[in-house]
């Protein structure tokens, strides 16, 4: 429940666009689940019409585990003639048919036979079995004295120290095909089935959890979501083919040994090993999932590279624990098996989290870097470019002629109808200031000025040739008319 709660606070932080009520965080959770029942329906069809290969795949481990300990029970002869686990069941079946028949006719199907070496073993069989009968303290003087050739004797001594059975499969019967219920080859069908459709169908539930967990994703990790999968199912494989190639064959091999130091046969039914396998192989591909539940939880923050770092050594422990409760077999060789990829996949993640923290540090540093960027060229902006010409010096592309600057109305000399010529100072000119018709058409300059002037400040007579004063104090311009 905390976990979903995590969840849902990481759903709400992916960005407001991405905010929902509780209920609609449950609503998706529905639908999720929805989409993995249909898939794992569909898949679980499709498996099904090939149910027949995945029993015989699935068969394969137990029956190499079978041919492994036959072949190691049956030693050469002499002459090096070798016989593996189907060559010893086509003897004995030889041996079975020629010990109906009478010693004339027994020696007439031998020569008859096309494969001698398979003849050979089938009498060895047949002395094997007349040897087990006595004795032990009688059966090497049997041998030596039954008047068969050195080499038939030899391969019956060999067999006899092997310990090899006759009348079994040298190690134990082992018999898969036993059913005890009407309806135990149908749902043996159907667990098949389902153990194929989460293994084809993987990639898809991991997107659809995914989808659920981390919503809201940017284009850059959207573009990596389906390589990120494609990694989890690779793990999930490699999970299943360690277990079913390395793992299971082994286990099967410390269970068929154990029985057969004890006694028993192993009378091992079909769907208790397919049970057993299945689970498996299941354990093994999703502890390999490790990597990625481990990102997820970094993802969500539950889990950091200084915590996995500082906190290792109880990972390691609880690794080993969980390794003892997951695993079918209580060997301690199986829970090593399952346990060191388990560690070296945590040790992984813990590097992984480093570069994820440190993209995280180099991101956040670029970003910031970028704001202060901005900060420094925002009072820059705010200026005009001194490139740009002045809307004053361009009138005729201001819309509203009132927002072009005009000249202080209390100094203007020529009236507001009359233009500005060229040369103001031209006394030819008309309208220019030294023209001697201006003062006389613009006598209301006198008028404007006189506010801010004396009337003896502002007389000029332009007929003078005595330099009219300039920015003199009220005692110099007395001293003046005084001389």
């Amino acid at each position: 429940m905390y976990l979903f709660k995590k969840v849902i606070q990481f759903r709400e932080q992916a960005g407001p666009e991405h905010e929902k009520p509780f209920l609609e965080h449950l609503e998706d959770l529905r639908i999720m689940i929805t989409r993995i029942v249909i898939t794992l329906l569909v898949s679980m069809t499709i498996c099904f019409s090939f149910q027949k290969q995945l029993m015989e795949m699935l068969r394969r481990p137990v029956e190499q585990v079978r041919v492994s300990q036959v072949n190691a029970s049956l030693p050469d002869t002499a002459s090096g003639r070798r016989i593996d686990a189907e060559g010893w069941d086509r003897a004995k079946a030889l041996e079975q048919a020629a010990s109906q028949l009478d010693p004339a006719q027994r020696d007439w199907l031998y020569r008859s036979h096309p494969e001698p070496d398979l003849v050979f073993h089938a009498k060895s069989i047949a002395w094997l079995r007349a040897a087990r009968a006595l004795p032990e303290d009688r059966r090497a003087a049997f041998l030596q004295g039954s008047g068969a050739d050195r080499e038939l004797v030899d391969r019956v001594s060999a067999l006899l120290a092997s310990g090899a059975d006759p009348d079994g499969v040298l190690r134990g019967n082992l018999r898969l095909m036993s059913a005890l219920k009407p309806t135990e080859t149908f749902m043996l069908s159907m667990k098949l089935s389902f153990f194929g459709g989460i293994v084809i169908s993987f990639p898809l539930l991991l997107m659809f959890v995914l989808q659920f967990v981390l919503p809201g994703l940017h284009d850059n990790e959207k573009k990596i979501l389906w390589p990120a999968m494609a990694v989890g199912f690779g793990l999930f494989l490699c999970g299943a083919l360690f277990a079913y190639f390395v793992v299971l064959p082994r286990a099967l091999e410390f269970f068929y040994g154990w029985s057969d130091g004890l006694g028993v046969s192993n009378d091992w039914r079909i769907g208790e090993y397919i049970s057993f396998a299945t689970r498996f192989t299941l354990l093994f591909g999703l502890s390999f999932e490790l990597p990625v539940v481990v990102m997820v939880l970094v993802k969500l923050g539950l889990l950091s590279y200084e915590t996995m770092s500082s906190t290792r050594m109880y990972a390691v422990l609880a690794i080993f624990v969980i390794a003892a409760l997951i695993t079918p077999t209580p060997d301690a060789f199986t829970l090593l098996l399952m346990a060191l990829p388990m560690i070296a996949l945590y040790e992984l993640c813990i590097w992984l989290a480093w570069f994820d923290r440190r993209r995280l540090r180099i991101e956040e540093e670029r970003e910031a870097r970028e704001a202060e960027e901005r900060k420094l060229l925002l009072p820059v902006a705010d200026l005009p470019d001194p490139d740009d010409p002045d809307p004053a010096d361009r009138p005729d592309e201001v819309a509203d002629a009132s927002a072009v600057p005009q000249p202080d109305d209390a100094w203007a000399v020529l009236p507001p109808e009359q233009e500005m010529l060229a040369d103001p100072l031209d006394p030819e000119a008309p309208g220019s200031a030294l023209h001697p018709d201006t003062e006389k058409n613009a006598p209301s300059v006198k008028d404007d000025v006189m506010p801010y002037f004396t009337q003896q400040e502002f007389h000029y007579d332009a007929s003078s040739t005595t330099e009219p004063p300039h920015d003199r104090g009220p005692d110099e311009s007395r001293s003046h008319h005084d001389r």
